[in-house]
Order: structure tokens, then C-alpha cells, then sequence
């Protein structure tokens, strides 16, 4: 497989699921996950099986890890990861994915809600697709060959002192993960020009790649909520 077969593939898997947050953004709520915070609805397993019937009918023989497939926290995710990098039956190829990042969003009516892909090969992320079914935005990058916005090539912001950044940063649903997070945004908030919390992890991380932010910090995340974004933030010039 080329990265541009991939690429390709992973668009129209998020173009597909896209359209389905689009059409249904404010659904009602049918499960919670971990806690109240952490919210499930019938939409997000519905966007992860489009996104995987996309994937395996061009590669059926590549690995999976959806976010809908594994138990909520951490410690699950990273677990689920690892479990697919060391199986040595498991193809070169994994797909990591978040089918909804900002569900609390969707569930909300909020328009900050999006579906987040990411193709690693032998454990390399080397394809991530982030589209903005609200704003019609795909944010793509390849291993090497830069990152774009609908064919734009991105940039991170030029920012260089904190002074000038706006922070971006999450709130994770764990409750043991609130005091640091609530410890760094008032160590952060006298030091830079402001702070958002959005909600959606991937958008956050795709609005650094193209400068609209600055940086994005958040505790207790997993790979599906950073995969594609770090590609992305990496191939705009970005660490």
C-alpha cells in the first residue's frame, strides 16, 4: 500500500462518518461510559463501523483499534494498543480512530465534534485524516510530505515568547485527573495571552497544525484522541 492509497481511503472513511455527525449532531444520549462526563450514543459505534467497513473493504487485512471497541480509561487504551503493536499475527498495518472526539459536543449540539484517523505502519504513524464535518475542513498529512488543509499547506503559529499563545487545553473525564489539570491552567492562565478548552482533542491539536492556536495540553488522553493530530501537528513544522 502507498501512503497515497491510504490516504485516500482514511478521507472518505472521515468524509463518511463526518456525514453522519453533521446529520445527527444532538443526539440523545443512550449510555454513559466511565462517569456522567464520559458519554456514549448510538451515533459513535455507527461512525466507528462506517469508518471500519471503509478501511477493510480496500484492506482487509489491516488491524483496527476504535475507541468504541475498548473499555473507558487509560490505563484500557494503552493497554489495547500495545496488545495490537506485540500480536505477532497482526498486520504491519493498525487504523486508530476515534469515530466521534467531542462527543460531550455532538450530544450537546455543539459543532465541535469530528471523527480523528490515523494509519501507523509497524507501529509508525505515517497517515492522519481529522475532518470538520461543521466547517467542511480536512486536515491530512503523510510521513514526509507536510500537512494540508483542504490542499493548503499548514503551518504552526510563529508565536515565540507564551505571552503571545493561546492555550488550548482539556477536561478529562476521570475525576483523579482533575487537580492536575485544574494545577496547570493556573499555572498557565497569568503566563499567556489566554486559554480554550474546546472539548474535542483532535480539533484542538488540527487548529495548532494550522496556527489558529498555539499549543494544546491535556492529561489522561489515549492514542485514538492524539494519533492523527501529532502526525499532523508534526508534519506543519510543529513538536
Amino acid at each position: 500500500e502507498t501512503l497515497d492509497e491510504l490516504l485516500k481511503v482514511a478521507i472518505k472513511a472521515s468524509r463518511a462518518a463526518g456525514d453522519v455527525i453533521y446529520m445527527n449532531i444532538g443526539a440523545e444520549v443512550t449510555q454513559t461510559k466511565a462517569n456522567s462526563r464520559d458519554l456514549l450514543t448510538t451515533i459513535d459505534p455507527m461512525c466507528e463501523m462506517i469508518i471500519k467497513d471503509t478501511v477493510h473493504n480496500e484492506f482487509p487485512t489491516h488491524d483496527f483499534l476504535g475507541e468504541e471497541d475498548v473499555p473507558p480509561g487509560k490505563e484500557a487504551s494503552a493497554a489495547a494498543l500495545k496488545a495490537k503493536l506485540d500480536d505477532p499475527d497482526s498486520s504491519d498495518y493498525l487504523w486508530i480512530v476515534d469515530p466521534i472526539d467531542g462527543t460531550s459536543n455532538f450530544v450537546h449540539g455543539m459543532p465541535l465534534c469530528m471523527p480523528s484517523i490515523a494509519v501507523a505502519y509497524k507501529g509508525e504513524i505515517v497517515v492522519a485524516v481529522i475532518f470538520d464535518p461543521h466547517r467542511n475542513e480536512v486536515f491530512a498529512s503523510q510521513k514526509g510530505q507536510g500537512a494540508y488543509l483542504n490542499g493548503e499547506r499548514l503551518k504552526v503559529g510563529e508565536q515565540e515568547t507564551l505571552g503571545d499563545a493561546i492555550v488550548a487545553m482539556g477536561s478529562p473525564p476521570a475525576e483523579e485527573s482533575m487537580e492536575m489539570s485544574l494545577r496547570a491552567i493556573q499555572l498557565l492562565m497569568p503566563r499567556v495571552r489566554t486559554i480554550r478548552m474546546l472539548g474535542s482533542a483532535a480539533l484542538m491539536l488540527a487548529w495548532v497544525a494550522c496556527g489558529r492556536l498555539t499549543a494544546y495540553w491535556e492529561y489522561d488522553l489515549s492514542s485514538w484522541d492524539v494519533a492523527a493530530g501529532y502526525l499532523i501537528i508534526k508534519e506543519a513544522g510543529g513538536d
